[in-house]
């Protein structure tokens, strides 16, 4: 089955939890702009105390403790037993976090609406404004359900298989760097922005041009595929895509805020 969603599809399961997602680094809040327009019914599900623990040294947005999600996904009415359609502004940029991050602590069954917000509303579909409630869920969280990365894995991975980055070409090559200390990359990882996962509306690519485009990456049977970004965030974004593609991946969630938080780490560029 497809980690993705239609719009058409999603309007026809009124018993799924839909969660909004919007968030972009730096601001605004998505929270207003939840209130402002939302999928009738959806919860606005805070990024940064939703689906990430406080940052530090692990990284900017590390994952949360299976007791701080669990509590957080009961309250957003998550149940096991439900499917769960996450989604953001557009281009599921946001939204695959909470993808994945439901995918790790052990939910069966949560898809994306692909080109979020913009390809619901271009379809004429309702919506609604305020802010909604969520009956308490039940969902119990067990982790492990996706597989993840340290940074000495993550090492291991650029050099014995393939490690994505999924950041803008030029925070790769080191050229800029404007959040992390550090520019660069880890040595032997291979660039891979995230934007071109998806067309100029948002939506995912289709699963052939993925697989190509991964392919011609180093990702191929037989190879272990690893992704990472600046905080966990877009890099879920690219296991998502690989997801979409037939391709198996982990995620170093910690990513380059956790790699550089370590002076002792290598950093390439160019």
């Amino acid at each position: 089955m497809s980690p993705l969603i239609t719009p058409s599809e999603l309007a026809g399961l009124p018993e799924a939890t839909v969660l909004d997602v919007r968030w972009k680094l730096g601001g605004p809040p998505g929270i207003d702009s939840y209130r402002e327009e939302h999928i009738p019914g959806a919860v606005f599900c805070d990024l940064e105390a939703d689906l990430a623990a406080p940052p530090g040294p692990r990284g900017r947005h590390p994952l949360p403790s299976a007791e701080s999600f669990q509590e957080a996904a009961r309250r957003l009415g998550v149940s096991g037993s439900r499917t769960v359609v996450v989604y953001d502004g557009a281009d599921s940029s946001a939204a695959a976090r909470a993808w994945w991050t439901l995918r790790y602590f052990g939910h069966p069954d949560v898809r994306v609406l692909d080109g979020g917000l913009r390809a619901w509303t271009s379809q004429g579909l309702p919506v609604s404004k305020g802010e909604e409630i969520a009956a308490p869920g039940d969902f119990v969280a067990r982790p492990g359900g996706m597989p993840v990365l340290d940074a000495a894995q993550a090492m291991e991975l650029a050099a014995d298989g393939v490690l994505l980055d999924a950041r803008a070409a030029e925070r790769y090559r080191g050229e800029v760097e404007p959040i992390d200390p550090v520019a660069g990359h880890i040595p032997g990882a291979v660039s891979a922005p995230t934007g071109n996962n998806v067309d100029p509306s948002g939506r995912f690519h289709l699963p052939d041009f993925l697989r190509e485009r991964f392919n011609t990456l180093g990702a191929v049977p037989g190879v272990e595929v690893g992704a990472y970004c600046g905080s966990g965030v877009t890099a879920a974004h690219q296991v998502l895509a690989l997801e979409v593609a037939g391709i198996p991946a982990a995620l170093y969630v910690g990513s380059w805020s956790n790699w550089v938080a370590d002076p002792s780490r290598p950093v390439a560029t160019g």
